[in-house]
């Protein structure tokens, strides 16, 4: 080290000193740190994260390489361990942070992209598909909570326009000369035309202590079975056909593709506490209009079985942020 731009063990901490206006920060931190993690067979995952600190009024700056350094120290433990868990990820260095940088809460998120071989439906050609794992964690003096979330694209079709659409093939078969019971047999048999989404499902669930163990793939199908079907990047033409068939005899909703996520939650995680959590976001890519449009349930599992069961809903649903802060 040059002796001439070496600290002096005397050197003032800038950052702890105290700030010229004492307000504490909500939050501090770093975005846009990427990484890449390779975890055995299990291949390398891109992830891209951020990292928060609350700041006392008393301290002046956080120290932004120690961000770095928790991030480095945390990846280590998950490729030592073999196993790529976003939330556990998250919760690791949510807890270095608030420790190394003397906050009262840290919050970290991760977004980290890892490649999938899934069969086309018939022709069962090997298709590498990109998911999203996601995972977000928040430390404080009381414990760590986190949420576990995943991304997938499928494909929806409009169930208002096919069934304008099938009204317009009635009234045609009917000039044909069609009988009533003729028509309806025709519509039954017949896929309707409609206009189709790309759509863009995302799902998280918080389990506090004792939950049930959440697979990122199970997730994953639960997300893409809530659409009108899969999509697959290489298909043959009875591929196609099928994907195309599979959607048009479901038409989905944004807003039918969410509660079909939270109806799927309900029933493949029977045991998670009626305090976890769950949101469930679906967006859609229009094709007829220039824009896109959302739907969203986000709230505890206890209010969402009330629901179904019949019960009306609870005036206010629960946040994320407020989830993961705790009671």
């Amino acid at each position: 080290m040059n002796p001439e731009i070496a600290l002096s063990p005397n050197a003032v901490d800038v950052q702890s000193s105290q700030p010229a206006t004492r307000v504490s920060l909500s939050r501090v931190g770093v975005t846009g740190v990427e990484k890449v993690i390779s975890i055995g067979e299990d291949g390398h995952y891109h992830a891209e994260l951020e990292c928060y600190v609350d700041l006392s009024p008393d301290q002046a700056g956080a120290h932004m390489s120690r961000f770095e350094e928790n991030v480095s120290e945390a990846i280590e433990e998950v490729v030592r361990s073999q196993s790529m868990r976003a939330e556990q990820l998250a919760a690791r260095i949510a807890e270095l942070v608030r420790v190394k940088q003397k906050g009262l809460r840290a919050e970290v998120s991760i977004n980290a992209r890892y490649a999938q071989t899934m069969p086309a439906p018939v022709s069962g050609i090997e298709n590498q598909e990109i998911y999203n794992l996601l995972g977000t964690a928040v430390a404080s003096p009381e414990g760590t909570r986190t949420v576990t979330g995943v991304q997938a694209q499928g494909m929806t079709a409009c169930p208002c326009a096919q069934g304008m659409v099938a009204d317009l093939a009635r009234t045609r078969l009917r000039s044909k000369g069609y009988d009533e019971g003729q028509v309806e047999e025709i519509i039954e048999e017949v896929p309707i035309a409609t206009h189709n989404q790309r759509g863009l499902g995302t799902l998280w669930i918080g389990c506090t202590e004792g939950g049930p163990d959440l697979d990122a793939r199970d997730m994953l199908r639960l997300v893409e079975s809530s659409m009108s079907s899969e999509i697959y990047e290489l298909m043959k033409r009875p591929d196609e056909m099928s994907v195309v068939v599979k959607a048009h005899s479901q038409p989905r909703f944004v807003e039918d593709c969410v509660r079909e996520m939270i109806r799927q939650v309900l029933e493949t995680y029977p045991g998670l506490a009626d305090d976890a959590f769950v949101m469930a976001r679906q967006e859609n890519l229009e094709t007829i209009h220039r824009h896109n449009v959302v739907a969203e349930r986000f709230g505890q599992i206890a209010d969402l079985r009330r629901e179904v069961e019949g019960e009306n809903p609870s005036r206010r649903h629960l946040t994320m942020k407020e989830w993961l802060e705790g009671p």
